[in-house]
C-alpha cells in the first residue's frame, strides 16, 4: 500500500508541477487559456500575467511539499493527508466560487483518491 501512496502522492505533485508550469512559464500559451477558459487578450494582461504567476508559485510549492513528504518525511502519511484536504478544500471553494463543478474534478480527482488510500492504510 505504501508504494501505491508514493506513486499517487507522485501525481499529484506532477499535476501540481504542471499547472505551476501553466500559470508561471506559459502564461500566453494556448495550453493555459484552454485550460483555465481564458482569451489570448486575458492572458496577455500585465494584471493577470502577474496574479498567475504568483498562483503558480503557489502551486509549486505544494508539488514540492508534496515529494518532500514522498521522497523525504519521516511522516509521510501525516503529511500527505493535509496536504491532500487542503486540496480538496481550495477546489471545492474554486467550485463553489466559480459555480463551475468541473474544477473540483479536475483539480481534486487524484488528491481524493490519495486521501482515500491514506484513511484505508
Amino acid at each position: 500500500m505504501e508504494l501505491i501512496i508514493k506513486i499517487m502522492g507522485i501525481l499529484v505533485a506532477l499535476e501540481f508541477m504542471f499547472i505551476m508550469y501553466l500559470e508561471t512559464f506559459a502564461t500566453t500559451s494556448q495550453q493555459t487559456g484552454k485550460t483555465f477558459h481564458m482569451t489570448k487578450n486575458d492572458l496577455t494582461d500585465s494584471n493577470v500575467q502577474l496574479l498567475l504567476k504568483n498562483q503558480g508559485i503557489y502551486n509549486g510549492l505544494i508539488g514540492m511539499a508534496i515529494l518532500y513528504a514522498v521522497f523525504v518525511s519521516k511522516n509521510m502519511s501525516e503529511l500527505l493527508l493535509g496536504i491532500m484536504m487542503y486540496i480538496i478544500l481550495v477546489a471545492l471553494y474554486g467550485t463553489i466560487s466559480s459555480k463551475n463543478i468541473s474544477i473540483f474534478f479536475k483539480q481534486s480527482s487524484l488528491a481524493v483518491i490519495l486521501l482515500v488510500l491514506l484513511l484505508l492504510s
